[in-house]
């Protein structure tokens, strides 16, 4: 899922931040950026516009986490809500699967932990402001192709 490449918006009016800086750091952020842009129901958006501190389980220091996207949107109500979103693979937001000895189930496991972290940190914060957390996968971002993403 390795991928970067900057996004100009066609709406550039309602991005948050500088819209000449926008870095999609996967395809998925970027169909994701396309449908935040040209959805007539997102106000305003932005990209990795706000830090959220969290304790990492790593060194147990407090360190920033920068989700994906914030979007200012008219929900099936009417109402506006601020969403806070990370967008991920399926496979990367549940504990990992496989042999618990190999290098590779301790990595997943870590990056579990912290990716974790993170979002524990984020979800009580929404809630303090009223706010709400969402994490995309594929699920979300490819309905139509569940088995097959690229």
């Amino acid at each position: 899922m390795a991928y970067k490449t900057r996004f100009l918006p066609e709406n550039a009016s309602k991005y948050i931040g500088d819209p000449t800086k926008i870095i999609c750091r996967s395809l998925w952020e970027r169909k994701v950026c396309k449908w935040l842009d040209g959805n007539k129901n997102v106000l305003r958006w932005g990209s990795e516009e706000i830090a959220i501190p969290y304790k990492s389980p790593k060194d147990n220091k407090i360190h920033r986490y920068f989700p994906d996207f914030i979007a200012e949107v008219r929900n099936q109500n009417n109402e506006v809500e601020t969403l806070v979103i990370e967008v991920k693979p399926m496979k990367q937001t549940e504990p990992p699967k496989g042999k618990k000895k190999t290098k590779s189930f301790l990595q997943e496991s870590l990056t579990f932990q912290i990716n974790k972290a993170k979002w524990e940190s984020a979800k009580r914060i929404c809630q303090q402001k009223g706010w709400r957390f969402v994490i995309l996968t594929e699920n979300q971002i490819f309905p139509d192709k569940k088995d097959d993403i690229n």
